[in-house]
């Protein structure tokens, strides 16, 4: 490999708080430890395929830590290895231009690149590793679903938000003796609504890896009611879903890597609850992008500082194709095809999401102290 004296930044997928102490930790790494430069690109690969960018420096990531989403803006539509191009007649093909991206980082002598992302982004990165391009990738999720990682940053924060918002929901459930219905995002995991739901004293937990008896959760509000709790809080992730039932799909964007858009199923269940509850007025609640946005936790800043200075120096080591994640406090790292999976046809080395053990002890834990899940 030849010596890497200039750096690629990318921000793919979905936006949350800590990107930017990941690129800020990069940058004065670089800058103090290596003596390269870096740069960059805007709204993720779709900068790499246009050559947007902007030079990175002390300058530029002085005082970014403390704000939410990211400096480099982000894209989750611009797969460069698939990418939609609207010809004149109107007419849509797919097409691989990612030699496009190439041209523009051999234009700019750029010798390597940091992908901070999800699946998706993760995906594209090691079809670069392949085209021949060093890279490292940094796990990106407030859902936290990816495997091979204890924790993402964002994670954090967006849980900061749903207790905090959980809190002021408590408030009005209980002056006005109403059930609240809080969706919160997550896909097909139930982390978010899990870890959220207890710290935020939920009193019902849907989650896509226990589905659920609306039965058994109308029991849980008569139970409360019986001891004179006259309010009850049900925290919904986007992805639960009932019984042999399906998940509520909102909306499907073709042109996006990850199409299937959740959400909504909270306003479901509270249609269903005002039926079967005749002395409570049942409200909905969705936090949406409350749960990405704002100032990153004191964890989720260090946790992305931590990323960025150890992606660097893995790049800077030679160990390229691969993804750093956090292990038990410390910061290793993993082959991106044991994340992302190979793209073969019937792989089995893929990870694939990182669910909830319905058995785990942190269900075991809201089970004890009285959450129901509605499934017994």
């Amino acid at each position: 490999m030849k010596p890497i004296k200039k750096i690629g930044i990318i921000t793919g997928g979905g936006d949350c708080s800590g990107l930017n102490a990941v690129i800020s930790g990069i940058t004065k790494a670089a800058t103090f430890n290596y003596g390269v430069d870096v740069i960059g690109y805007r709204r993720g690969y779709l900068g790499l395929y246009l050559n947007d960018f902007i030079d990175l420096n002390l300058k530029s990531v002085s005082g970014v830590m403390h704000l939410g989403g990211t400096m480099l803006k982000s894209s989750n539509k611009d797969n460069l290895f698939n990418y939609r191009i609207k010809n004149e007649d109107g007419s849509v093909e797919y097409k691989d231009v990612s030699d496009v991206a190439l041209e523009n980082m051999e234009k700019e002598g750029v010798d390597a690149l940091i992908v901070i992302g999800g699946d998706g982004t993760l995906t594209s990165a090691r079809d670069f590793q392949r085209k021949g391009i060093p890279v490292v990738g940094v796990p990106k999720t407030i859902d936290n679903d990816l495997p091979a990682t204890d924790v993402s940053f964002g994670f954090n924060t967006a849980l900061g938000a749903i207790v905090g918002a959980l809190d002021r929901i408590h408030t009005t459930a209980y002056s006005h003796d109403r059930v609240m219905v809080v969706e919160v995002m997550g896909r097909n995991t139930g982390w978010l609504a899990l870890e959220g739901g207890i710290a935020g004293s939920a009193d019902v937990i849907l989650i896509p890896e226990i589905p659920y008896d609306l039965d058994i959760v109308v029991e849980k509000v008569k139970e409360r009611d019986a001891r004179g709790n006259n309010f009850s809080i049900i925290v919904v992730s986007e992805g639960a879903k009932p019984k042999d039932g399906k998940v509520h799909v909102r909306d499907v964007v073709e042109d996006s890597p990850d199409a299937i858009r959740l959400g909504g199923i909270g306003q479901v269940i509270t249609d269903q609850l005002s039926e079967m509850i005749d002395d409570h007025e049942v409200r909905y609640n969705n936090l949406a992008y409350l749960q990405r946005g704002g100032t990153p936790t004191q964890f989720d800043r260090l946790l992305g500082l931590r990323y960025g200075v150890a992606a660097l120096d893995l790049l800077m080591q030679g160990g390229m194709g691969k993804m750093v994640r956090y292990r038990g406090r410390d910061i290793s790292h993993v082959a991106l095809e044991e994340v992302v999976g190979s793209g073969e046809t019937g792989e089995t080395s893929k990870g694939g999401e990182k669910f909830v053990d319905p058995e785990g002890h942190t269900v075991r834990t809201a089970k004890s102290i009285g959450i129901s899940f509605g499934d017994e």
